[in-house]
C-alpha cells in the first residue's frame, strides 16, 4: 500500500509541476514588465525640468530674452534653465554665418549686448540673470 501511495504522490507532483512553472513564468514576466514601466516613467520624469513652471511663468508675464547663438553668457543662461529653456520667450539675434550681423527683430528692438532681458514694463537688463532677479522682476515664484 505504501508503494501505491507513493506512486499517487509522484503522479500528483508531476501534474502540479507544469502549473508551478507556468506561475513562475507569469511572475517573472510581471516583474520584468514592472521594471520596464518604472524605467520608462523615470525617464519621462527626468525630461520634465523643475524649472518648467518658472520659465513658462516668465514668458506669461512678458519677459523676453534676446541672445545670440555664439554668445557664451547666453549659453550659460540657457544652461541654467536646462530643458525648461524651451519655454523661455527667446529671440535669436545672431545671423548664421556672420558673427557681426544682427537679426532684424533685434535691430528694431535696439539690442546692443547679449543676453538682454526685456520685461513687460519695457525695462531691460543686460547679462546673465539669476532666477531670484527674474522672479522679482516678473513676480514668478522661484522653483
Amino acid at each position: 500500500m505504501s508503494q501505491e501511495r507513493r506512486k499517487k504522490q509522484e503522479k500528483r507532483q508531476k501534474q502540479e509541476q507544469p502549473t508551478t512553472s507556468l506561475s513562475r513564468k507569469i511572475i517573472i514576466a510581471v516583474v520584468i514588465a514592472a521594471a520596464f514601466a518604472a524605467a520608462f516613467y523615470l525617464g519621462l520624469r527626468k525630461r520634465t525640468s523643475r524649472y518648467d513652471a518658472f520659465a513658462q511663468c516668465t514668458k506669461a508675464r512678458g519677459a523676453r530674452m534676446y541672445g545670440a547663438y555664439w554668445c557664451p553668457h547666453c549659453a550659460e543662461q540657457e544652461d541654467a534653465f536646462g530643458s525648461a529653456f524651451q519655454y523661455v520667450n527667446y529671440v535669436e539675434c545672431g545671423v548664421k554665418g556672420d558673427v557681426h550681423a544682427q537679426s532684424e527683430a533685434c535691430k528694431q528692438a535696439e539690442v546692443k549686448h547679449y543676453p538682454t532681458w526685456e520685461f513687460a514694463d519695457r525695462s531691460r537688463v543686460e547679462g546673465k540673470q539669476s532666477f531670484e532677479f527674474l522672479g522679482s522682476k516678473t513676480g514668478c515664484p522661484l522653483p
